[in-house]
């Protein structure tokens, strides 16, 4: 996502040299990542280093321009995003492409037939989404599985410690399924590294710093008593193994049920040499309670604490997770 925008070409060709000699083997984009820029980037990496075994995500659903069918998961605007997405990465078929979000202008037998019939082209491998909520998911499970069209494979949600809302509805159905997990935003948009403070607002320095119009707004919304006891917690497990505070929210999410890859939206090699440090240990099982118990969401009242407490039901049994009542935060 960051490249073509805070990351530019040469910037970014740099990342996807050291992320290739690393190991890396699965790249994630979108069309309307700097409006194309990004996947042309990917593109033209790819053409230039012709890696072997690597695996090529994008996605498609946003605006990408002013017209009825440049945008929406309708039929018009998929053969279109997909052919033009084709173009740009300079492929002939995209390993997996991904619904961006949900439409609810179209029915999604449009767009899962749309899919289908894309795949049979050869043009796409596989089918994930992204920013589904946990009905959505399911509803397209069910209709794919209804008219023998290719299933969803994977499953890409905001998912890091201080953001755990998909453990009530949409981590379920992926366990159940079987549908691999890809989060986003592991760091939190960079809170879960500790370049935000209590009493400080975010600078020009940071990303949110960067646009004050929305970075206060997302401060306010994220600076909680819950934020800092996390943020706490992540830096003291950081502090007794003397590593960056990346690398223990890293290894917390990489051992979370269903999640089979994280994205990393490094803006520098750097960053990205940090992030894939973490590969080189694992978080011990007390690391991992402290951290769970200390991000705990909390079970709303109704109705996952009404399913807990008068119909016996362990909503949690699954995640391998334990909650205490709602935090007041």
């Amino acid at each position: 996502m960051t490249f073509g925008a805070e990351s530019d070409a040469e910037t970014a060709r740099h990342i996807l040299d050291h992320y290739h000699e690393a190991g890396g083997q699965f790249i994630d984009t979108a069309d309307v990542y700097s409006r194309g820029v990004a996947e042309e980037i990917v593109g033209s990496w790819l053409r230039s280093k012709r890696p072997e075994r690597m695996v090529i995500a994008t996605k498609g659903r946003f605006a990408m321009g002013p017209g009825p069918e440049d945008s929406g998961a309708g039929a018009g605007h998929l053969r279109k995003a997909v052919d033009d997405s084709l173009r740009r990465l300079g492929m002939d078929a995209i390993d997996l492409y991904q619904l961006h979000a949900w439409d609810p202008g179209v029915r999604i037998e449009e767009t899962l037939e749309t899919l289908d019939g894309l795949v049979s082209a050869g043009k796409i491998r596989f089918i994930g989404v992204s920013n589904y909520t946990g009905w959505q998911l399911e509803r397209v499970v069910q209709v794919a599985t209804r008219e023998g069209w290719p299933p969803i494979v994977s499953v890409q949600p905001q998912y890091n410690l201080l953001a755990r809302d998909i453990e009530f509805d949409l981590l379920p159905p992926c366990l159940e399924h079987g549908i691999g997990v890809l989060p986003w935003s592991p760091l939190g948009g960079g809170w879960l590294t500790g370049k935000y403070l209590a009493d400080q607002r975010p600078s020009g320095l940071t990303r949110l710093g960067e646009d004050q119009n929305r970075g206060v707004e997302a401060y306010d919304l994220r600076n909680t008593v819950r934020t800092w006891r996390v943020i706490d917690t992540v830096q003291s497990a950081a502090d007794s193994r003397h590593v960056p505070m990346s690398q223990v929210a890293l290894n917390w999410l990489r051992r979370r049920p269903g999640v089979t890859s994280i994205l990393l939206g490094c803006r520098t090699v750097e960053q990205l040499t940090e992030n894939l440090a973490a590969l080189s240990w694992s978080l011990d099982d007390d690391e991992m309670r402290s951290l769970t118990e200390a991000s705990a969401p909390g079970i709303p009242a109704y109705p996952y604490g009404f399913l807990e407490h008068e119909a016996e039901v362990d909503i949690w049994k699954r995640l391998g997770t334990r909650v205490e009542p709602p935090l007041q935060s």
